[in-house]
């Protein structure tokens, strides 16, 4: 193993129950407690929400989109206000993504998808790294390992994550591998590009659900010089089934570097949340909680409200009874809420995506605590059993 480089960044597990494992994560703006869920914030913004309202979910990570960011504002404006932190005014750690996922999103349409043509004509893949046409307006961009860095210096988040390849979920063997040795290579050209020295930059291990290749791709990235200060689970939720992911998880994570901070990416749900902090996860993040709020989903930890279905309409209990969020704390009923979303009020929006977040918040809170107390498989079985057989629709 060799030693990160970055200074004002550090990882230390302190408790361990099975494979699940409880720590701090130390950066240059705070300490995280892991297990961790980092809400997105695409655009420099969580959406809906200040960064105040982020920061009472308990929050302490927020990650950046860095496609988006590059073609709207651009990193140079974002770097002349103090970077993200001082552009946004979220106080804590960020994290932005390296731009390679919108790549694969964009060019991964599939035969029979009207959009394919269209998809296929914004991207294109060789060694070097991806070339954009923007979704905004056409323009030309060429994306490399070394211009991942480059841009992700001058927007300034405390992790930056290094250009990799993700390929589909269901792509063959020889697809999966040629993903994983392409994404070595451009692990040591991001390691030797120069960065901000407060900047720490994680490493992506790919492998989709071939388990060997995983643990094989995660001990390569993990002996690299100079090293990594983080290493990534990337390629999951990518179309794959979900039990597979489940399978794969907790077959392979065990296998990353236990002295580096392990980060499982874009997923998922709070079942994943369960079985990923099980398999040794230390950082999450996922659009989920935001978006399924904006489309009038609350999710709770006995299931799932969708807010405009008609048996809520004289409902006058909380989403949650339980949570501690401002909207379940202020007494907003499931009907008052029915009636906003339904009225087409914004306000709903933004109280049932800080409810999801306060979820997320309260889920790896409760997670680090039955783990530093050696309680954490029964925790996991009472939070399971409660998802399954709650009242509400299961969250799948």
């Amino acid at each position: 193993m060799t030693a990160p480089r970055t200074t004002g960044f550090a990882f230390k597990t302190i408790a361990r129950d099975g494979e699940a494992r409880a720590g701090v994560l130390s950066t240059p703006h705070g300490d995280v407690e892991t297990p961790t869920f980092m809400p997105v914030g695409t655009q420099g913004s969580v959406k809906g929400l200040t960064p105040d309202e982020v920061a009472e979910t308990g929050a302490r990570v927020v990650l950046g989109n860095t496609y988006h960011l590059w073609l709207r504002p651009g990193p140079e404006i974002i770097a002349s206000a103090d970077g993200l932190h001082g552009f946004t005014r979220w106080p804590h750690a960020m994290l932005t993504d390296s731009g390679g996922f919108q790549a694969f999103s964009l060019g991964s349409a599939k035969d029979g998808d009207a959009s394919a043509a269209k998809k296929q004509s914004l991207v294109k893949l060789d060694e070097d790294g991806f070339t954009f046409r923007s979704h905004l307006d056409g323009s030309p961009h060429r994306l490399s390992p070394e211009e991942a860095v480059r841009i992700q210096g001058l927007i300034g988040a405390d992790i930056q994550m290094q250009l990799d390849v993700c390929p589909p979920g269901d792509s063959d063997r020889a697809v999966v591998e040629e993903a994983v040795r392409r994404t070595t290579r451009w692990a040591k050209r991001a390691l030797a590009t120069p960065r901000p020295p407060r900047q720490a930059l994680f490493g992506i291990v790919q492998g989709a659900c071939f388990s060997d290749l995983r643990k094989a791709h995660a001990e390569e990235l993990a002996a690299l010089d100079p090293g990594f200060d983080g290493l990534a689970l990337g390629g999951f939720s990518v179309g794959e089934p979900i039990e597979k992911m489940v399978e794969t998880l907790h077959e392979v994570v065990r296998y990353v570097d236990p002295e580096r901070p392990r980060y499982l990416m874009g997923v998922g749900t709070p079942r994943d949340l369960l079985e990923g902090i099980d398999a040794g996860v230390d950082m999450f993040d996922c659009v989920l909680p935001t978006r399924n709020a904006r489309n009038g989903q609350a999710l709770t930890r006995f299931g799932r409200v969708v807010i405009k279905q008609a048996r809520w309409r004289d409902d006058k209990r909380p989403i949650d009874p339980e949570c501690g969020c401002p909207c379940c704390r202020g007494g907003f009923s499931r009907a008052y809420l029915r009636h906003l979303y339904l009225a087409g009020e914004m306000t709903v929006l933004r109280l049932l995506s800080v409810h999801n977040l306060h979820f997320y918040g309260e889920l790896t809170a409760a997670a680090r605590v039955a783990i530093r107390d050696g309680k954490w498989a029964e925790t996991k079985a009472r939070m399971r059993a409660r998802l399954d057989a709650g009242e509400a629709d299961p969250i799948r």
